[in-house]
């Protein structure tokens, strides 16, 4: 296994402080379903354990939708979207890549097709393991 990275986030205003632990090289999903798409979100699924809240829970609010799984954080200052539990993976963590102070220097971007989720939301269930 890859050693892992420590790498710092947060939202545009910087009231919410992350860190996530992933490897050197990533591979991240650019999804095109509808929230995905209009956020511009790019995917990096990793296990909650690698995941730590540094700072401003009390900034975040979460939208929910559709079966309600899914656990979409929002900051309530700036309105970004740095993480959140994904329904592909709801033992994991989706972190927003283009959220991450600084960017891996490899990184794989897959095209995943949101729109059609429920045929191709077994291709995501590894990431969170």
């Amino acid at each position: 296994m890859e050693n892992l990275v420590k790498y710092q986030g947060s939202c545009h205003c910087g009231v919410i402080k992350f860190e996530v632990d992933a490897p050197q090289t990533i591979e991240v999903e650019s999804c095109n379903c509808s929230i995905c798409k209009k956020a511009g979100f790019l995917h990096l699924i990793v296990p909650l354990r690698n995941f730590q809240l540094m700072q401003g829970k009390e900034f975040l609010s979460e939208y929910t939708f559709n079966t309600g799984i899914a656990k979409h954080t929002f900051c309530k200052v700036c309105g970004i979207k740095p993480f959140y539990t994904p329904r592909s993976n709801p033992d994991g963590i989706d972190i927003n890549v283009n959220c991450l102070d600084t960017v891996p220097k490899n990184i794989k971007i897959v095209e995943f097709d949101g729109q059609n989720w429920e045929n191709n939301a077994h291709t995501l269930a590894h990431k969170s393991t």
